[in-house]
This record gives C-alpha cells, structure tokens and sequence, in this order.
C-alpha cells in the first residue's frame, strides 16, 4: 500500500501556536502516526508499505502524475489556501478517486475544492474555537474503520464543529461527536464516488495535539485499509457488445 499524505504546510511556518504542537508539520506527524498500526493492527510491515508526503508549495502542489499514478489512499489536510489549489491539480485527483484511489479528508478539509467537488453541495458547518470537550461515539460498531476504537472517544479540548453540516447524507456513518457545548456532529462519514471510498473524519485542528493519541491513529488506519483497493480501473461505460450472445451453444 502506498499512502500519500497531503497537507497545505502554512501554519506550521507562521504560527507559534501550531509549531509548538507540530514542530515537522502536521503531515509529518500523521505519517508517524499511521506508521504505528498499520503494522501493528493490519499486519502492514516496512516492505509492503510506503508513507510519504507532499505539501502546497511543491511542484503541482506534490501531487505530480506520477505520484498520484502510484497512491493508493491520499489524505488531505487543509484549511488556509484551499482556493490556492490549481483546478488542474483537483482534476488530476478526483479522476484518480473516480478510478479507485482512497481519500480521506481531514478536519478543515471539509472545504477543500476536492471534496467539495465530490459531494457537490457547500460542505459548510458551525464551528467555535473553545477548548470544547468532544466525546466521538461510534454509530457503526460492525464498520472495519470502527474495529478497536474506544467508546468514546475522547478529545479533552478541540474545536467545536456543529450541525447543519452541508453534506450528502453519507452513504455510511460511522462516528457522530458530542460537544460539552451541547451540539453534535457527524465526525466520521463514508462515501462512495465512481470506484474510488471517501472517508470525511473532522478531528484535527491544528493547535490541538489530536494527531498524537494512538486512538486516532487507529482510525486512520482502520480507513486507509479500508479505501485501499489494490487494482484501481476506470468504470467500464460507452458501447457494449451483447455479452449473453450465444452464450448457450
């Protein structure tokens, strides 16, 4: 499995807050993250599994063709420069998400122009930054990207994130978030899109540690295993011949 992890790499470069917490940026700890239970819980070990990463300010913002030709799952973190990305860049990755790639988009993602595009509507939310305690409680107990996570979860402090998320309802639901501010939230939905599986999971704002705690990291590894598909093709459309011609003879 090969595992691209993408985050825009902005605040890390100007904000103290955000340093003191991901001193290597915040796609450099995810990759460490996922390193961890890949392997332990997936049976993933180093020669059958490749992490890397690509930011905003690289060439075709790290998303090359061939980088994409070669992911298996891309994770998407963004928040300050979502109208930064080239159309031809989100091109390149939705049609590779319609062909079979995994994604799975992260906290601020939500407005991202990739899947934004995917879901078609807004994907806009309530939100308040006030040290909220969230309780993530798992809807879909049979779910593999649910297998091993406690319930709840807990997150001490994070941003709130609130209803009306403007989404499609999710073809799966896997984790809806209480708020000690009284608000809820689905925190964890999966969609299907072409070939490709999409998994939306909201933690993660950048001046809070939540990509340190092992628990989130099951997650995300739970979801990178599940939107892997090891053949990835285009779905076969256009004219067919008559397939049962004959069949009989």
């Amino acid at each position: 499995m090969h595992i691209t992890i993408w985050n825009e790499y902005i605040h890390e470069q100007n904000n103290p807050a955000v340093v003191a917490v991901y001193p290597r940026g915040i796609h450099q700890a995810l990759a460490k993250l996922l390193a961890e239970p890949l392997e332990k819980h997936h049976g993933l070990k180093a020669e059958g599994l490749t992490i890397t990463t690509a930011t905003l300010e690289e060439a075709d913002h790290g998303l090359t063709d061939e980088v994409i030709k070669k992911t298996d799952v891309l994770l998407w973190w963004g928040h300050q420069a979502h109208d930064r990305v080239e159309e031809r860049i989100v091109d390149r990755v939705h049609r590779a998400v319609m062909q079979g790639m995994g994604l799975i988009v992260l906290h601020s993602g939500h407005l991202s122009k990739i899947f934004t595009r995917l879901m078609g509507t807004t994907c806009n939310l309530r939100w308040r930054e006030a040290d909220d305690r969230e309780l993530i409680w798992t809807v879909h107990p049979a779910h593999p990207i649910s297998r091993g996570v406690p319930q709840p979860l807990e997150l001490a402090a994070h941003e709130m994130y609130g209803e009306f998320f403007d989404i499609p309802v999710p073809d799966e639901l896997i984790f809806v978030s209480a708020f000690s501010g009284g608000e809820i939230f689905r925190s964890g939905c999966c969609f299907f899109r072409g070939k490709g599986r999409i998994f939306y999971f909201s933690p993660g704002h950048e001046t809070y540690p939540v990509y340190h705690q092992p628990a989130i990291g099951r997650i995300l590894a739970n979801a990178a295993c599940w939107a892997y598909q090891p053949e990835r093709s285009g779905i076969i459309t256009g004219h067919s011949p008559n397939v049962e011609k004959d069949w009989w003879r």
